[in-house]
């Protein structure tokens, strides 16, 4: 593999998470999918936010008041740190759980915060930000509107643009992100190391890719057995894949898809530089296929969402396509089930 530029440090998030009383490493266990017995990490309970995304919006509201208000990560709970946490406000975009992230690092530190929302997002996640003290915009039809809102919000308020996917000239605020999810990775390697039994391959689903990518950084980092890594993504939004064919960040155009978690049109700069070193090959997936994921899930015993069961999905495909009969399938259920409008 090329050697991959961006540099994400998993001991800082887990050095603060481990001081959080929420903070328990998730489920990893081994579950019968057809033939083969299949790794599944469930993300759909963490911290009590339902999502893997808590793990990276809450570690970087915590670094960024660090750097704004002056204070050590130690001390952010402290009412000195809160008076001056007080005065900073996050925006971000979100099509859903990373919104919620953000907004729960923010009522922890108490922070302000407030949170773009496509039309598109199911409006049980407008009662759930609110329930976390965000203030709630709905801003435009597509993720992209409301990443612009965001972008225009920041500039005009002052406030913190605490994004999730890149660019350039935009890198900080995503990094911290995908280093909070590295997190996920060294809880999986640390079971996989104390087992003695690693994954064949490893089904990443991907929006903007921030998930896929720290999870494919930290494999090829550290992993004493090296699986095969594929990304999932709806194939009405492949914009990684079609990235990695072009050579270059592309935007893809498509139906709105049912995975609405991952129905981005333009990839995180970070998460491609990455994933174009990293990852070995690209699976694209249908809306109707997608549902074939959450009732395999609902088999297994855990509730989640097209979004979220994508690798599942992948993995499904891939049995009836020759899927090799010893290999050992890793998958990550992303989120668990939110109720649409």
């Amino acid at each position: 593999m090329e050697q991959i530029n961006v540099t994400l440090d998993p001991a800082k998030p887990l050095a603060m998470l481990q001081s959080c009383p929420a903070y328990q490493p998730s489920p990893l266990s081994v579950h019968k999918v057809g033939t083969h017995d299949v790794w599944v990490k469930d993300e759909t309970q963490r911290m009590g936010l339902g999502a893997f995304k808590a793990m990276g919006g809450v570690y970087a509201v915590a670094e960024l008041l660090v750097r704004e208000c002056g204070t050590s990560i130690q001390d952010l709970t402290s009412p000195e740190a809160r008076d001056k946490a007080a005065g900073v406000t996050f925006v971000c975009a979100s099509a859903g759980n990373h919104g919620m992230a953000v907004a729960a690092g923010a009522m922890l530190f108490g922070a302000g915060c407030r949170i773009h929302l496509a039309d598109t997002v199911p409006e049980d996640f407008v009662s759930r930000l609110r329930a976390k003290g965000a203030e709630v915009v709905r801003s435009g039809a597509t993720y992209e509107d409301s990443i612009a809102a965001a972008i225009n919000d920041a500039e005009d308020s002052g406030a913190i643009h605490l994004a999730d996917g890149s660019w350039p000239g935009y890198t900080e605020p995503p990094r911290l992100v995908m280093e909070g999810y590295t997190t996920i990775a060294e809880e999986m390697r640390d079971s996989f190391a104390a087992a003695g039994s690693w994954p064949t391959h490893v089904y990443l689903q991907a929006g903007v890719g921030g998930l896929a990518g720290a999870i494919a950084y930290m494999i090829r980092k550290n992993w004493e057995v090296q699986p095969e890594i594929i990304v999932v993504e709806p194939d009405a939004a492949p914009c990684l894949s079609e990235s990695a064919k072009a050579g270059e960040m592309v935007t893809v155009a498509g139906p709105v898809s049912n995975m609405g978690r991952l129905d981005c049109k333009t990839p995180s700069m970070l998460a491609f530089e990455i994933l174009s070193k990293a990852a070995d090959r690209y699976i694209a997936i249908s809306d109707t296929d997608a549902l074939a994921g959450v009732a395999k899930a609902h088999d297994l015993g855990i509730g989640s969402t097209p979004s979220g069961a994508a690798g599942l999905t992948a993995l499904l495909q891939e049995q009836m396509h020759n899927l090799p009969a010893d290999a050992r399938p890793l998958v990550i259920l992303s989120e668990g089930a939110v109720q649409d409008d």
